[in-house]
């Protein structure tokens, strides 16, 4: 019969440490996590708002959105189109929200530029 190996105590806990360590750091990681207030990601400051502003995160889980220029959001009879992938969203749509600093912003999913829009930030209608 083979003899056993033993390990000493200093050994055995040796090894223990960097579960340890691991555990510790996920467990500060999930406080700071939590701890820490939830808030979506800030549109880019313009003339019209130099503070900036933030997105709803009823739009944006902090990547969806970006700030687009005018030539990529044609209006049409049907509602806004999104150049890039063609989809018309209507001017009823829920989607459809006031732009606090008078440009377009454009929430899809995932900040894909080929992904479904999730809202579409436009500037007042001018009369």
């Amino acid at each position: 019969m083979p003899a056993l190996k033993t390990r000493s105590a200093s050994a055995v806990q040796t090894a223990r440490r960097p579960l340890n360590s691991n555990i510790a750091v996920a467990l500060t990681a999930a406080i700071i996590a939590f701890a820490a207030p939830a808030l979506a990601h800030d549109a880019t400051p313009t003339a019209a708002r130099p503070q900036g502003w933030s997105y709803p995160f009823s739009c944006c889980s902090g990547y969806d959105c970006r700030a687009v220029s005018q030539t990529s959001i044609s209006e049409r009879p049907e509602g806004y189109v999104i150049k890039g992938t063609g989809e018309v969203v209507a001017y009823s749509d829920a989607r459809i929200k006031n732009s606090p600093d008078g440009e377009y912003h454009w929430c899809s999913v995932a900040g894909a530029n080929d992904g479904k829009t999730i809202c579409l930030f436009v500037p007042p209608s001018s009369f």
